[in-house]
This record gives structure tokens, sequence and C-alpha cells, in this order.
């Protein structure tokens, strides 16, 4: 083979010079030498070089088609390497033999499908190539060798026409090249089924056809190829899924441009598709993806591939394995496109897995990146971004830090990354977390470093504004300040540039509210500290020092800890040790460690290093003092010997903090003074109290409140003796101090007088307070109001000492309420033991002011209440006021009420713990003779009231109805005309009614019914003009708790009040009318009587505000008709009352029909229904027409005769209710005769029902009679009647009736009868006396005392004696006594009516 190579390459260079030569040469040994085994290969190899040589030929030299057809019948050789040789020498060749084409592309088609020869099928395949190579790829169409190829690959009968089209098309695409892609398009489907074929021959075919086609496929091939094979793998059918993986696979063999373009595309899909439920496919894929295995490049890859594969296929088992040997590998030699497309798709998983895998992958990322062409890389950059970007915002920072790297590399590799940036800059301002943002921050710090310093100058620019703005939030200011963190080990040279602006928002960064910042910031300092130590210590080294007395501590700790970076760097220490010791001047510095610092900072910037940190020791914060101490103990080695080296700068520093107007670095100086004087004690007082005293002469007020202080912290930290010797220049200058006109200034001169008192003792009262308190006599205007306020300034130092000093002084007359006031207001707790004292110096002194200055000094009262803020002094004050307000002094009672009304507004006090003491305090005073106490007394009521919760309200309501039942006089409980004058003042019931409103409308069933009584009781305690305000506060709860379901005696509560309201205010409820009817009728309707009953009062009240009743009546009258006995019974009471009442408004028409219904009624089977009939007949009476009404007692009152005993009951009551409710209408109509007549009869009925009915029927007309003076025929044959009765011998319950009815006659208002009526009446009686039933007894010893009118005089007792028969007399005699006691008894001139209409609505 290597010598025909070697012929074909001396006849292709050299052949057509020697042509003549070699060709005769060439046909004598094919003709001469005889056919044999040995001599075949050598014939063979003679044709293919002479049809090398042809080429060299003319297409019209004869010689040429002999050559041809020798080339056509070697391709039958059985040598792939011959056929390979023919076909490719056939080519040139075929021009020559155009016209016989045709007839040799259907002969050597016939061979390809047929022939039974696998090296004859073969070798026609190559000369089919060869043949259409030559005559162009239009042959393929036009002499049908396409159609001839389809048709035989999809044979199913016969398996060599599959195998000889699948050969043809493999040598077609090799021979072809680029020029067969067109066709490759249809072949795809055939090549797929066949992959599948039932025969090995056909699919070893489709494996050899594909690998030729995807070798030989170019860029735009691979376009038009791959969607369709991609495709092919979603399809339902197992075997076209399988011949399109392998297919995937063959495009392994493209050449490597084309390679790296689609690999990304298919490996993906492969993997995916080995999940597939068919085992033949998933089989298919893996031996797809290791044919992209194969054709790897990089000998440290291809030693690895199985465990690429391996992870690839069983990602949970083997991905840690595959990583593993992924990060042993040093990567010498590039990393080909088959390479990134199987450790692409394992790194991109591990970066989905848990924080090991994570970094695992970020490193081998980075680690391949350097080796990778641009190229290679990009079409992978969708799937490896998105696994760096959440490793990027890892929770573990290893995980963040190869990411980041990972990123830097990539973008060094291929610059920079479209999106990337963006994503970045989002994240590094991301709320989310802040992980994600020092992530980002990582990530752009390493970004940073690919791009340039162009684009860091540009970040950075951005970066600095956006800082600058104050209004910045607390996550975005701490992203941007993460790349301070990162930037300096990335970039650091050029970062440099940025330190001096970098530190300002630093600074800022340490005083942000938030922590998280503070953080952040203090790691950038720490950063800049450990990268620019050495270079750029004179760009960050003055801020810190600065930054060591910024009014802000978390700066000044900051400061302080980067100072100690700094000074632990130096001197090469880490700083971490304890430096816990019972000494706080212990040191672990050395004097080795003492000249490094020199060395490196200079000894004047050493002194103001160390003099910032001596100062941090004495911080206001507690973080500061430790962190100051801990650095101080490492870093210095003598304290002694180092105070007396930095003392001038010291010195100087802490008078220029004591000057400042921060008032931290007046106290951090004061306190490093002290501390200074505890050290070096005599060698530093000679030196600083001189200065101090000329301070304090100096206009500059903050340089005299520093001066203070730091006298102070001298006092303190020196021994009693000591400050002794230098009394003579400190008394004076405190008390000079203590009256300065600044009051900063006296309040520091406070402090330093409680110092002086610590030290002194009570020689610092009599030195200092003494002078002060002779002053005040003598002081006037601002230098009164200066001494004043330092004795205010001593009071709040020192108040337990103080104030027992000083208020013996103050409460001498006349009494200076202000210095009282403005001391109380700082006295504390100390000011309780002494309240007794104080307020009653107050109000003594308060009644002795002239009028023009009581405004004043009660405001200097009023603060004394309002200084009192503790429980204990509230009860103390509450308990004094109280017992002032009972004083027999108006004007203390009035000075008393107004400060209850301080007392009550103090934001200290806690309303609800003493609300029912100030409500009995106050409420008992809204009767006062003085109307300023009752004023006060309300204020004060309401504005404790106010500040009570809605839920202590509820809870208190009880509390309050007590309070307001004990703050009403024991002699006016039974008086309901009395009203309370607090709750008469406009608005007087505002407060209460908010209150009871409140536990009516949220308080429990109890709660309601207390507030609901309490109500009540207010209402009768309050005139109409006060109630008018708050009739819709009181109105609207009522009227929503009566619509709900609630106990019968919440119900009875509200009716009554409601009535009560009615009652009170009459036209003011007119707005409700509506809703009120409603309310009530519904009531009429209630389970429990006494509700009814209730309802049918609060009916009866309502109807007077009505102008048109009808509506109300028609409802009245049709509940009369209700099946339920209760109800009609209610309705008719309620008829009655309303009738009474608002009847005159009612209709004719509407009358008249009641009128029936009444009469119908007259009879009831029902006691109570005859007996509340017989009421409403007398209710209509008032106002029926005459002629009406003289029918309604003709015809149905007196009418025919009956012997029904309900009938005779229900008329003789309808008299009786005609009597007592319309007696002068049925007198003017001269109907009394008619009546009279029926009552005399009805009187001696054997029915003790009828015959008392008569009897109560009687004793109204006596009544009418004897107050008109007319009929006295009918009035003595009633009175005797009774008589009778009350002597009645058959009925106890008659003759104890008839005994009622004359008590009720004498009761009524009526003169005394006649001396013949009373005898007539008395005789009877006197005999009663003596029964031994106690009914009748009781009931005719009333009687008698009340119709001998016993309680006004004996006037009849002496003109009736006489007159009585012995019996009688010595009957009435014995009894006298009794009579005359009982006369004087409250309870015998009660109405006794109950016997008769005992359920009806009193109406008159």
């Amino acid at each position: 083979a290597k010598m025909r190579d070697v012929g074909i390459a001396v006849i292709n260079t050299h052949g057509k010079l020697v042509i003549d030569v070699l060709l005769p040469v060439f046909e004598n040994y094919l003709d001469t030498t005889p056919d044999s085994r040995s001599t075949d290969v050598v014939k063979q190899n003679v044709v293919i070089l002479m049809a090398t040589l042809a080429k060299h030929l003319r297409i019209d030299d004869p010689k040429v088609k002999p050559i041809v057809c020798k080339l056509m019948e070697s391709l039958a050789t059985p040598s792939e390497q011959v056929q390979v040789a023919v076909a490719e020498c056939l080519a040139p060749l075929v021009p020559a033999i155009k016209d016989l084409s045709p007839q040799l592309v259907q002969r050597i088609l016939y061979q390809l499908l047929e022939s039974e020869k696998y090296g004859e099928r073969r070798g026609a395949a190559y000369g089919l190539a060869g043949l259409v190579k030559g005559l162009g790829l239009l042959s393929l169409k036009q002499l049908e060798i396409m159609p001839t190829l389809i048709e035989a690959i999809t044979n199913k009968k016969n398996f060599k026409h599959r195998e000889g089209a699948l050969m043809a098309f493999e040598q077609l695409c090799s021979m072809m090249g680029t020029l067969f892609e067109p066709y490759v398009i249809n072949v795809l489907p055939h090549l797929l089924v066949c992959f599948g074929d039932g025969n090995q021959y056909v699919r070893e075919a489709t494996e050899k056809a594909s690998k030729a086609i995807m070798a030989k496929l170019s860029g735009h091939g691979v376009k038009l190829v791959l969607p369709s094979l991609l495709k092919a793998l979603t399809d339902d059918a197992w075997r076209t899924k399988a011949g399109s993986v392998e297919l995937l696979g063959a495009m392994a063999y493209c050449n490597p441009k084309q390679l790296s373009s689609c690999l990304p595309n298919i490996v993906p899909r492969l993997i995916e598709v080995m999940a597939d439920s068919h085992t033949k496919v998933q089989r298919a894929s893996q031996a797809a993806l290791k044919q992209i295995g194969s054709v790897i490049r990089n000998p440290e890859i291809q030693a690895i591939v199985h465990l690429l594969l391996s992870a690839l296929s069983d990602p949970s088992k083997h991905t840690d394995k595959c990583l593993d040997a992924l990060m042993k590998t040093s990567f010498v030699h590039k990393i080909d496109a088959p390479s990134l497309a199987l450790i692409v798709p394992v790194v991109t998983r591990a970066f989905e897995q848990r924080t090991d895998t994570k970094k695992s992958a970020a490193q081998i990322i980075g680690n391949m990146l350097v080796l990778t062409d641009e190229k290679d890389l990009k079409p992978y950059l969708d799937s490896i971004i998105p696994g760096i970007k959440s490793a990027l915002v890892d929770p573990v920072p290893d995980v963040r830090l190869y990411s980041a790297r990972a990123l830097g590399c990539l973008v060094k590799g291929i610059g920079e990354i479209p999106d990337l940036m963006d994503w970045l800059l989002s994240m590094l301002v991301s709320e989310q977390s802040s992980v994600d943002r020092s992530g980002a921050a990582q990530g752009i710090s390493e970004v940073m470093e690919g791009l340039g310093v162009e684009r860091l100058d540009k970040t950075m620019t951005e970066v600095l504004i956006c800082l600058e703005d104050e209004t910045l939030l607390p996550h975005i200011r701490e992203g941007y300040l993460m790349l301070f963190i990162y930037f300096p080990v990335t970039v650091k040279e050029d970062f440099s540039a940025y330190i001096s602006s970098i530190l300002t928002p630093i600074l800022n960064g340490l005083a942000s509210e938030s922590e998280f910042v503070r953080h952040t910031s203090y790691k950038a300092g720490q950063r800049i500290v450990q990268v620019y130590a050495d270079s750029a210590i004179s760009l960050f080294l003055p801020r810190l020092e600065d930054g060591l007395f910024n009014d802000n501590h978390r700066i000044r700790l900051a400061s302080c800890q980067l100072l100690g970076d700094l000074l632990y760097k130096i001197m090469g220490v880490t700083g971490k040790q304890s430096t816990v010791t019972g000494d706080e001047d212990d040191n672990f510095g050395t004097d080795e460690t003492k000249k490094l610092i020199i060395d490196v900072l200079g000894e004047e910037r050493r002194n103001r290093v160390f003099s910032g940190l001596y100062m941090a020791r004495s911080d206001v914060a507690l973080a500061v003092r430790q962190a100051g101490l801990h650095i101080w103990k490492i870093v210095v080695s003598n304290t002694p010997k180092t105070l007396k080296e930095i003392l001038p700068v010291l010195i100087e520093l802490i008078l220029g903090c004591l000057a400042s107007e921060s008032y931290d670095k007046r106290m951090v100086a004061t306190r490093t003074l002290g501390d200074l004087v505890k050290k070096l004690n005599d060698r530093i007082l000679p030196e600083v109290v001189p200065i101090l005293e000329r301070a304090l002469e100096t206009d500059d007020i903050i340089q005299r409140q520093g001066v203070c202080l730091g006298l102070s912290e001298i006092v303190s930290a020196t021994s009693k003796d000591q400050v002794e010797v230098y009394s003579d220049s400190l008394l004076p200058a405190i008390r000079l101090a203590l009256t300065d006109p600044c009051p900063e200034v006296r309040k520091s001169a406070a402090s330093t007088f409680a110092a002086l008192h610590n030290v002194l003792g009570h020689k610092a009262l009599d030195e200092i307070l003494s002078p002060l308190l002779e002053q005040m006599e003598t002081l006037e205007g601002e230098q009164s109001e200066y001494l004043i306020g330092a004795l205010r300034e001593i009071m709040a130092a020192k108040s337990r000492v103080v104030l027992p000093y000083m208020v013996p002084k103050l409460i001498q007359k006349p009494v200076n309420i202000g210095a009282l006031s403005s001391l109380s207001s700082v006295a504390g707790e100390a000011l309780y033991e002494h309240l007794d004292v104080i307020i009653t110096a107050v109000i003594e002194g308060l009644c002795e002011v002239e009028e023009g200055d009581v405004e004043g000094e009660l405001e200097h009262a009023n603060a004394i209440i309002s200084s009192i803020t503790e429980i204990d002094g509230h009860e103390n004050t509450l308990e004094i006021l109280e017992d002032l307000l009972k004083s027999d002094d108006t004007s203390t009672r009035i000075f008393s009420s107004t400060l209850m009304i301080t007392f009550c507004n103090n934001t200290h006090l806690q309303v609800e713990e003493h609300i029912t003491d100030i409500w009995k305090c106050v409420l008992s005073h809204f009767a006062d003779s003085d109307t300023a106490v009752v004023k006060n007394c309300w204020t004060a009521f309401n504005t404790a009231t106010k500040r009570l919760t809605s839920g202590d309200q509820v809870r208190l309501v009880p509390d309050l109805k007590m309070s307001v039942s004990m703050a009403v006089d024991i002699k006016y409980k039974r008086d309901t005309t009395y009203t309370l004058p607090g709750f008469c003042l406009p608005k007087g019931l505002q407060s209460l009614v908010a209150l009871y409103r409140e536990g009516i409308l949220n308080g429990s069933p109890e709660l309601k019914e207390l507030a609901i009584l309490g109500l009540k009781e207010a209402i009768q305690l309050t005139d109409q003009p006060a109630l008018k305000p708050s009739v819709v506060q009181i109105t609207g709860p009522l009227i929503r708790v009566l619509g709900e379901r609630y106990t019968p005696s919440i119900k009875e509560a509200c009716l009554d009040t409601l009535s009560l309201l009615i009652d009170k205010v009459k036209v003011a409820l007119k707005p409700f009318l509506s809703q009120l009817q409603t309310t009530f009728m519904k009531s009429l309707n209630d389970g429990n009587r006494e509700v009814r009953n209730k309802g049918v009062i609060a009916l009866t009240k309502l109807v007077s505000l009505h102008n048109r009743v009808d509506n109300l009546f028609t409802d009245i009258h049709h509940g009369t008709k209700n099946e339920n006995l209760s109800t009609r019974e209610t309705m008719f009471a309620a008829l009655h009352g309303t009738m009474f009442i608002g009847g005159s408004n009612m209709s004719d028409n509407l009358a008249l029909s009641i009128a029936v219904t009444l009469s119908n009624h007259i009879g009831a089977p029902e006691d109570t229904i005859r007996t509340a009939n017989a009421g409403c007949i007398g209710s209509l009476a008032t106002f029926l027409r005459e002629d009406e009404l003289i029918n309604l007692v003709k015809n149905s009152v007196l009418g025919p005769a009956s012997q029904n005993k309900e009938v005779k009951h229900g008329r003789v009551l309808a008299i009786a209710g005609l009597l007592r409710y319309a007696a002068a209408r049925i007198q003017k109509l001269d109907l009394v005769g008619d009546l009279y007549t029926a009552l005399l009869q009805y009187c001696e009925s054997d029915n003790v029902q009828v015959c008392n009915a008569a009897n109560y029927a009687a004793g109204q007309l006596i009544i009418h009679l004897h107050s008109t003076g007319e009929g006295a025929q009918e009035l003595e044959g009633l009175v005797g009647a009774l008589a009778r009765n009350c002597a009645h011998q058959s009925s106890n319950d008659v003759r104890s009736f008839a005994s009622n009815m004359v008590h009720m006659i004498n009761i009524s208002g009526v003169e005394a009868l006649s001396d013949e009526h009373v005898k007539q009446l008395l005789i009877p009686l006197i005999d009663n006396t003596t029964k031994k039933i106690p009914l009748i007894r009781s009931a005719s010893e009333v009687a008698i005392a009340t119709l001998l009118r016993l309680k006004e005089s004996e006037d009849i007792v002496s003109r009736i004696h006489p007159t009585l028969d012995p019996k009688s007399l010595e009957i009435f005699n014995r009894f006298l006594p009794t009579a005359k006691r009982v006369s004087q008894d409250f309870r015998t001139y009660t109405n006794y009516e109950n016997n008769i209409f005992s359920f009806l609505p009193k109406v008159n």
C-alpha cells in the first residue's frame, strides 16, 4: 500500500512528462502477465497507477475508456484500500466517458444492491461515489440515483438493499463532502430507522454511514441536522430516540470547529435521555457519550473520561469521586471542546448540591479556564454563570471566595461578560441578605482585576458619590462598604489612590445605627490597616486620631480598635491575648516594642496617639473604655513613666475637651483628669487647679461648664485633707459657678457640689447652701432666678440631703411658692416625705397672695403637683388634697380643688390605680356651697375619667355607681326632685355618660345592668338643660341593648331609664320617637311580665310626644286580640295608659273601633283582662265623643241585667274605671245617677269580686261627690253601703277591702267627711279592731287613723266622742292610743289602690 501511495504521488507530480513512457509499460504488464493469486494484487495496483496516469490524458483520448473499464472491474477487489484508490481515480476520468455514465450507473447500482458478495457491494458503493463526484451533484437527480437509494433503504424485505443504500450514502458523503449536505436532511429519518434495524449488517452500515455524514458536516450542515435530531429525542417511539441518540453520538466525528459548536447542545440532551424508561435508549445515550469521550485529545481528561461518564450517568453516586479526580488533575494541555462538553455538566450539577461540592466546582472552573479557548468556552457561559452566581451568594465564605476567583478567571479569559456587572451591582445592594452583598462584593473585586484600572476608576467614582447620600438605606451602604474590604486584596496598588477618599464613608459607616453597617465598616478599616500599614500610614492615621474624639461613640470605639490593630502590626503581635488583671495599670508592652512604635510613628505622633488612647480609657461608653484599656496594656510598658512622657500633650487634649461643646468630650476629659489626679496626685494638682480657676472667669460657657466637670472629678479623686487644703480656692469657685447665668454651668457646678458633699459632708451644706439661702432674701430679678436655678440643680444632685435642710426655711411666711416649685420638680422621691408640709404651706400661701399675683403663684403650685411622679407620692397627695377639700374655708377648698385638677392631669399618674378615690373625693363636693369648687371638682372628675382606657372604663362601672350614690346626701335619697349641682353644669354628664356607655356596650351582663342603673341614677340627679346634650349618647346604647337578647333585669333597667329620660327631657327625644316606639312595642311581647309592665309604662310616657297616634293605637288595638293571655293583658294595660295620656289625638273612627272591642271584653273570662279592660274604658271615657260614651255606658257598662258573674264583675269594674279616670265627664253627662243605682246593687252582691269592685267604685264616687259638693243623696247612700260592707257578715275579704276603701277616701286629698258620715263609718271599723283576723284589724286601724285625721288634730275625735254608744266608746277609748301611733307612721298614707288596677300604669 505504501509503495502504491508513493507511485500515485510520483505520477501526480511528474506523470504528464512521462505519460508516453509509462502507459505502454502498464498496458504491457496487464496484457502479458498471467492470472494468478500471486499477481492479482500487483495487477490491481497497476490499474490504479494507470488510472492515475490517465488523468494527464486528454478527455477525447481513446485510451481513457479502457482504463475506466479496468477501474470498474477493480472495484470488485475485496480490499478497501484498492476500492478507495479506484474511487479517487475514477472521478477525474468520468468526463471522458460521460456518454456511458447512465449505463455505468445502472450497472453499479445493480451490483450495489443485488451482489451476493459484501466486497463487491462495498466496491460498488465506492464506484458510485466516484462516478457521482465526476458527473456532478445534479447526476443524483438526473440519473435517479437518490430515488433508487431511498427506495432501497426503505425495502423491509431485502437487507442487502438497505445495507447497500447505507454504504452508498457513506461513500457519497465521504467523496462529496459538504456538497452532499442538501441530501443529508432527507437521509436522516431513514438513518434513525436503520439504527434500530433487526439485521446486524444494516445496523453496522448505519453506524458507518452516520460517522461519515457527521465527519463531513459543515457549520451550516450542523445547524440543519441538529434540530431534527434533538426533536427526535422527544419522540414516543424508543427506536427513533435510540437512533437519534446514536446519530448525536456520531457527531463526535465532526470536525473540531463544528464539534465545538454543537456539543453544548448535544451533551445535555444526551444526559436527559440517560434517564429514559427504555434500557436500549439508556445504553444508546451512554454509548453516544463514550463516542464523544473517545475523541477527547486532552491526555489529562482522557485519563478520567470513565469517571466523567459515570458522574453523568449516575450523578448521586459518582459526582463526588469525579470532582475529586478533577481537583487532583494538573491541567497542562489545552482543554478541547469534547472535554468541556463532559466536564461542564458535571460541574454545573455540582453547583446545585451541598457546600463542599460547590466549593470544588468553583475551584475546578477556575483551574480549567486558564487552558480553555474563548470560542470553546463561550457556548457554556449560560450553564456556568448561573452556578457561579448561586455559589457566589452561598453562606459559606470559602465557597464565595472560590466562586469569586472563578468569576475573575472567566473575565480575564474572555473579557467582560454581558449583564454580569449589572447583576453583581444589583446583588451588592440586595436587601435579602448580607451574604448576598458580601458575595457580590467579592465577585466585583475579582472581576475588576480583569477589567482594568479605567473600569475601577469609574466604579469607585459612582460608589463614593452614592455613599455621600445620608439617606442611603443601611443595606445599600453596607454593600458599597464591602467593596473596600476586597478591593485592597485584588487591586492593591491601583486602589491605594482611594484610601483618603474612602476613610470618610468608612467612619460614617462606623457611626451608623445599623449594626451590620458598623461591622462592615470596621472590617473595611481593618483591611486598610492590614494592607497599607507599611505604605500609606500617613494617609489614614490622622483620621483615626480624630476618630478617637468623635461625638459618636461607635466611631470612637472603631477608631480605637483600628489604632490598636495598627500598633499591633507595628509591634508584630496579634493583640488577642487576655489583659484581664487585678490592676488596670498592669502592662504587657516592652521597651523593644516601644522603640518600634517610635521608629514608625515618630515621638510626636506617638504622644498624640497614646494620649488619645489614655483618654479612651475614661470614655463615657463602656465598650470604648474596655478597648482603650486593653490596647494600652498591650502597647505600653510602664504607665506612670509613659504618662510623664506624654503629660503636656495629654493636658492640652484634656483642656481642649473641657472647652468642647460635646458633653461626651467634657465627660471624658473630666474622668481622665480625675484618673490623672489619682495616679499623679500632688504632682498635678498645683498645676491644674489654678488653670481651672482662671477658666471659670472666661466668657466661654462651654469652657466654664467643662471646668465645673473637671473640678468635680478632682474633688472626687482627692482626699478630704487635700480638698481642705485647696478649699479657699475651691469653695468660692463652686459658689460662683452655682450662680452662673448659664443653666448648663449651674448643673455642672451642682455635680461639683455633690462631689464636695461626698468628701466634706455637712460642712459643704454650711459652706455653700447657707450663704445662698441668705442671698435669696436680698437678690431680685435675674440674680434671684440664677440663685433659684442653683438651688434647683443642687436639689437634683443631692435631694435627700438638701431637701430636709431647705424645706423649713422655704415654708416660712411669706411662703416662696416659686422656689418650692423649682426645687420640687427635681427633688424626686425625697419630696414625698415632705408633701404634707409643702402642699399645706402652698395652699396657705395662695390664700394670702394678692389677687393680681394669684395666677402666677398658682402656676408654681401646679408645677409642684406635676413634679410628683411615683405612686407613693400620688397616694399622699390625694389624701392631702382630700383633707384640704373638707376645710370650712372657701378659699382653701377652691385652691385645693384647682390643684386636684392638676393632680388628675399629671401624666405620671396611673389614673386607673387611684380613680375610685378621686371619684369619691371630687363627687362628694359636687354639691359644694361654692360654685367655683363645684366647677373645679367637675373638671377634675372629667379629666381623670377621660384618661381611662375603654377596658378600665368597663371594669370601673361598679365603682363609679357607688361613688355617685355616696355623693348624694342621705336626706335627699328619697327626694326625686333633687339634682346634684355638679351634674347640672354644661356638659356635666359628658364623661360619666361616656363611661357608662362603654359599660353598656362592652361590659358583661352584670356590668351592663349596673351601668344602666348608674345612668338612671345620674339622670335622676340632673336637670333638663344639662341632660339635653347627652340625650343621643344615652338613648342609642339603651335602644341597642333592648334590641338584643339580654336578661329581663337588664331590659327592665333600660326601660326604667328611658322612662325617666322621657320624663326629664320630653321633646328632646323626638328624633328617637320611631325607634323608641318600635322598641317599647317589642317589649310588650317579652316573655317576662316585669319587662312587659315596664314597657307599658315607657310607652305610656312616650305617647305624650306623639302628634300622630293612630298607628300606635292601631298596633296596640291589634295586640289586644293576641292569642297569648299575657300579651293580651299587657296590650290592654298599654292601651289604658296610652289612651289616657294621648287618646285625645286619636281619630274618631279608631276610638269607636276600640270602644267596640272594649265592650266585647267586659265579660271576658280572665280576671286580669276584665280589670285592664275596665281601666281602658275609663281612659277612653276621657275623650270619646259624648254620644258614643253615653251609648257605651248605657248599652255595655250598665246594659241589660245578666246573671253571668264575669259580666257582673266586668260591668262593676267598668263603672270603677269610669269613676276613677273620668268621673267629672260622667257627671257632666248626667250618668252618675245611673251608675249610683247600679253600684248599690253590686255592693249587696254575694260575689266577693263583684262586691269588692263595687266598694272600690263607691269609694271613687264618694271622693268625686265629696270634692264637688254635689249629690248629697247619692253620697249618703254610698257611705251607708260602704259602712255596711265594713261590717260584712259573710266575707272577711269584703270587710277588709271596704276598710281599705275608707282609708283610700281619706288620703285622696279631699276634705274630711261630715261628722255624721264619719260616725257612720267609724262604728263598724271600731268593731273590726276587736277581730282576731290580722288583715281586718290592721286595715281598720289605718282606716280609723285617717278617717279621724289624727295626724292633723283631734278635733273630729272630740266631736264624735260624745255621740258614741257605751260599747263603741269603750272600744274606741281603748283603741285610741293605737290609732294615734298609727297616724304618725308614714306608711299609713300609702295608697292602697293596688287592690284594683294594680298592674295598670299610674296616669293621674
